[in-house]
């Protein structure tokens, strides 16, 4: 499974679904009605207002004065989070109080609130909207006044910058993220990216896609803390994509162990085929196949690479050998990351040659246009729009061409 990718859109860094009251109807509300907690509302997001403009404005001791100075520890890990910030490129960072209560404060004295809010934030020239992170915080009140004393963030919502010092790098077509990482290794992905771009701009020929963003965290166990998910769910995988196309950021987050495995060849297959989902996001939908979503950003990848049949799909390969081509194009439950690990390269396998067949049969012109149409009207609408065939004829076709590109 070395070099696979996953497109983990249902991961996307999403926001609360829907704040119970914006700052707006907040504005001016100074005594308390039947809603007894309004006040505090009114309180904590002042607060949150003033750390946040803390962090735009590089003030450390204002961010700092906004932490409870009875909370030592707490104070010490904020310090530290706000110098591996440091060097990110904010454009804006906001917070916005969803409500107080849902969950048990953080112990301690003082008059204690449970605070869930929003974090949206820009990284400036590479965020066309913000990436919305839900955070749950612990507010006190002493002597008047109101601080943040803690978190209970889940740590599927933690940020890079919470797993250490961030190192920046900028490429002409992107901006690497890395904690925990050499330098010259970031550099190194942000030249791949340089060179993934372009490629996938001629591919898919839908003009610029906008800059990527990569992140790089300093293990698989960190991989996992960023997507919310069991490190043994990406264990063997170079790298993930995740932003669910409807306006959201994307992020392309890498495994260093697996990416680290890879030579020149696997590295730069994988970002091609990341920025790939990147570029096609816009056009892909619930009604994609996996199949199709992940075949078509190996066919991107592989499109110039010069490898044949046998060479890019040895799994699907050796099970023609044995028992023929498969009888139906590949599930999505086939992608997944448990079961039989031929399974995965198969699947993969089997979505980049069906991609490749209409390209070679059709055109590169067609394969794009089915690409779209799919996300529009699924599969079967796409085929006949498009292609002009039916599901059955296609997979026939399909199973042919695997016969014949995998035998030779």
């Amino acid at each position: 499974m070395d070099g696979r990718t996953r497109w983990n859109g249902r991961r996307a860094l999403c926001a609360l679904a829907a704040l119970l009251m914006t700052l707006s109807a907040l504005a001016g509300c100074e005594s308390v009605g039947p809603d007894g907690g309004r006040v505090e509302t009114v309180a904590v997001q002042r607060l949150l207002d003033r750390w946040a403009a803390a962090v735009r404005g590089h003030d450390e001791r204002a961010y700092l004065d906004a932490v409870d100075p009875d909370a030592a520890a707490y104070r010490e890990r904020r310090r530290q989070v706000y110098e591996n910030l440091a060097d990110v490129p904010f454009a804006s960072w906001d917070y916005r109080v969803a409500r107080l209560g849902g969950f048990a404060p953080a112990a301690g004295s003082g008059h204690r609130v449970a605070v869930e809010a929003e974090l949206r934030y820009r990284l400036a020239g590479y965020d066309a909207a913000p990436v919305a992170v839900p955070v749950r915080l612990t507010a006190v009140q002493r002597a008047g006044r109101w601080y943040v004393a803690g978190d209970d963030t889940a740590p599927g919502d933690r940020q890079l910058w919470e797993q250490g010092r961030v190192t920046v790098v900028r490429g002409a077509h992107g901006l690497v993220l890395g904690a925990g990482q050499q330098t010259d290794l970031l550099r190194s992905v942000a030249g791949l990216v340089d060179a993934a771009v372009p490629a996938v701009d001629s591919a898919w020929k839908n003009g610029s896609f906008g800059p990527i963003v990569v992140e790089m965290p300093a293990s698989l166990e960190r991989m996992g803390a960023l997507l919310g998910a069991p490190p043994s769910d990406y264990r063997g995988i170079a790298a993930v994509t995740t932003g669910d196309g409807a306006g959201t950021p994307a992020r392309i987050v890498l495994n260093p162990e697996a990416y680290g495995a890879l030579g020149d060849f696997g590295r730069r297959t994988v970002l091609t085929h990341e920025a790939t989902h990147v570029a096609t996001r816009d056009s892909t939908s619930s009604a994609t196949p996996m199949w199709l979503s992940e075949g078509f950003a190996d066919w991107v990848a592989y499109r110039r690479s010069g490898r044949t049949p046998r060479q890019v799909a040895p799994e699907l390969a050796r099970s023609v050998a044995s028992s023929g081509p498969p009888r139906e194009l590949p599930a999505d439950a086939d992608f997944g990351f448990t079961g039989e690990p031929g399974r995965l390269a198969r699947a993969y396998e089997g979505g980049w040659l069906a991609c490749r067949m209409v390209a070679e049969r059709w055109g590169e012109a067609k394969l794009r246009a089915f690409y779209r149409a799919v996300g529009k009207s699924g599969v079967e609408r796409g085929l006949g729009d498009v292609l002009g065939v039916g599901l059955g004829d296609f997979v026939g076709r399909w199973r042919g061409y695997v016969g014949v590109a995998l035998r030779g």
